[in-house]
């Protein structure tokens, strides 16, 4: 039995998707100012900021995240906006505002990464100095994570009467990318981009920590910290045993760098001292 069935119908306009659709709402209507204004400018606009291989290894790293920000049409702007609002935000409403952002902008950096490592193979024509813009990369991430975290919930395709699981809609829709990269006219390169999103949205859920990236990440480095100041705390209590050692005094400090009262002190009513791990 599905877990749930869920509407093809527009969800809140809140969150991590909400900025993310203004932004390039924003931004495409500026390409198309840009664009009637002066069309050298807008060309500049996409050789900086669009995704160039060749581009991005000659040191324009932010071309990995900002060519998810371009659009080339009003269509391609809607249809990748409006599947973005769906799926981001049934992925936020069940994973979490932080974990569904990363799994977003991880599967934008990693579909960005397939498209240069398959434009240098020169596979279907395909070449480092052609560039790919739009955010399908991402979005196509964020539907793998559903496919795999909510594969029996069930989307109905408004307008059509009809409910498709989602793992079914993520094979789908897989099944149309790949067939699309052998008919591209432009060598697949941007449909390379949207597999590579699929790849890294699988890779996301399948090898990221459950609560997110950047909560392991924050846990990795305060343990690392805490880690540095017990060996601190270890090191000066060994010094101080030696100082008073020196001084015909002995103090004895455990193994976590805590002071060991003398027995004469425990037998009074003393204790270790206040220092705890």
């Amino acid at each position: 039995m599905p877990r749930t069935v869920l509407p093809f119908s527009l969800p809140p306009f809140t969150g991590w998707v909400r900025r993310i659709i203004l932004a390039c709402a924003g931004i495409f209507l500026f390409e198309v100012v840009l664009k009637a204004i002066s069309l050298d400018r807008y060309n500049d606009l996409l050789f900086y900021f669009s995704l160039i291989p060749s581009e991005v290894l000659r040191g324009k790293f932010w071309q990995l995240v900002t060519y998810a920000f371009l659009h080339k049409t009003f269509g391609h702007l809607l249809f990748n906006m409006l599947t973005l609002w769906f799926m981001g935000s049934w992925l936020a409403r069940g994973e979490g505002e932080r974990r569904s952002l990363e799994c977003y902008s991880f599967s934008t950096v990693g579909a960005a990464l397939v498209t240069i490592a398959v434009s240098y193979t020169g596979v279907l024509g395909m070449k480092p100095d052609i560039s790919t813009i739009g955010a399908s990369g991402g979005v196509l991430g964020v539907l793998m994570a559903i496919g795999m975290l909510y594969p029996e919930d069930e989307i109905t395709l408004f307008p059509i009467p009809l409910s498709l699981k989602a793992k079914y809609l993520v094979g789908i829709w897989a099944f149309f990318v790949i067939v699309s990269i052998f008919e591209s006219s432009e060598g697949g390169v941007a449909n390379f981009a949207h597999l590579g999103g699929l790849l890294f949205g699988f890779l996301y859920v399948k090898f990221m920590p459950r609560r997110g990236a950047s909560f392991a990440a924050s846990e990795k480095y305060f343990g690392l910290r805490n880690s540095y100041y017990r060996w601190k705390r270890r090191r000066a209590a060994r010094k101080f045993e030696v100082y008073m050692r020196d001084h015909d005094r002995k103090v004895t400090f455990d193994e976590h760098g805590n002071y060991v009262p003398p027995d004469d002190d425990k037998k009074n009513g003393g204790s270790k001292s206040g220092w705890v791990n």
